[in-house]
């Protein structure tokens, strides 16, 4: 290839945007010609190369913007310490089925068993897969929707909240709220039945729901329409957090002995 075809090259790439092309079409040639590619496999060598360096781009700017608490995905969720839980149905839930069909996901149980975890590994999978998401908990949700309120700004910031594909309401249930904090995530649920997919993790049942909403008809009411379309997860196996701390107690007790018998001090 020429000196000037490759300039001409680069400045086109330069001008089309394609800025991966610009600083790596001549690797590429390698490749093609010690690959004996014909035309079409080289052109689908370019595209793809560039297909994937937006994606990838595009999916570490919805990663940062999406809320998420943290990253984990499913292939790092120990489900040897939860074997009550269906693991093909969780496995089943990452094939993003639901949010295709505007369902949603209620995972239930006690503190530290992964329910968190398992809705950021779903978020976390859709976003991968080009879906938008956004995560938050109720407290954060409700205080925000409060402030918007008071400004006036009401519709905007529950507009924010309709817009994801898959919108993540963590920790329902850990404090209560009163009858227009509820009323505002009635609407929120309202808004986005059969339109957006919600996963919710709760460490309540839905019979207590009343009394965390404050209102047992608003509650009937936001459960009629979360629960429609709905797949719903319980974990009742022993907490994550507490196999961490028992670890660390083991371990500092074995530290403080030796042949069985104390350290000096």
């Amino acid at each position: 290839m020429s000196e000037l075809t490759a300039q001409r090259i680069a400045a086109h790439a330069t001008r089309l945007g394609l800025t991966h092309l610009t600083d790596t079409f001549s690797e590429l040639v390698a490749r093609a010609e010690a690959g004996q590619m014909g035309y079409l496999d080289f052109l689908d060598l370019l595209l793809e190369e560039e297909l994937g360096l937006r994606e990838g781009r595009r999916f570490r700017n919805a990663l940062k913007l999406s809320g998420l608490p943290h990253h984990k995905t499913l292939e790092q969720f120990d489900f040897a310490f939860q074997p009550d839980l269906d693991a093909r149905k969780v496995r089943d839930l990452a094939s993003l089925s639901f949010i295709g069909a505007k369902s949603n996901v209620a995972l239930l149980g006690p503190p530290g068993v992964g329910k968190t975890m398992i809705a950021v590994a779903l978020a976390v999978a859709a976003c991968q897969a080009g879906f938008s998401i956004y995560f938050t908990s109720l407290d954060d949700l409700v205080r925000r929707l409060r402030g918007a309120e008071a400004t006036g700004r009401f519709n905007r910031q529950l507009n924010f909240y309709l817009r994801p594909s898959l919108l993540v309401v963590d920790e329902v249930g850990y404090l209560p709220l009163d009858r227009a904090e509820a009323n505002m995530v009635f609407q929120l649920v309202s808004r986005r039945y059969e339109r957006g997919s919600m996963i919710i993790t709760s460490n309540k049942s839905f019979a207590e729901w009343g009394s965390v909403l404050g209102d047992d008809v608003l509650a009937t009411a936001i459960l009629d329409r979360l629960l429609h379309h709905c797949d719903v997860l319980s974990i009742n196996g022993p907490s994550y957090r507490l196999k961490d701390r028992m670890n660390l107690i083991a371990a500092a007790s074995a530290a403080t002995t030796q042949g069985g018998e104390p350290l000096p001090s």
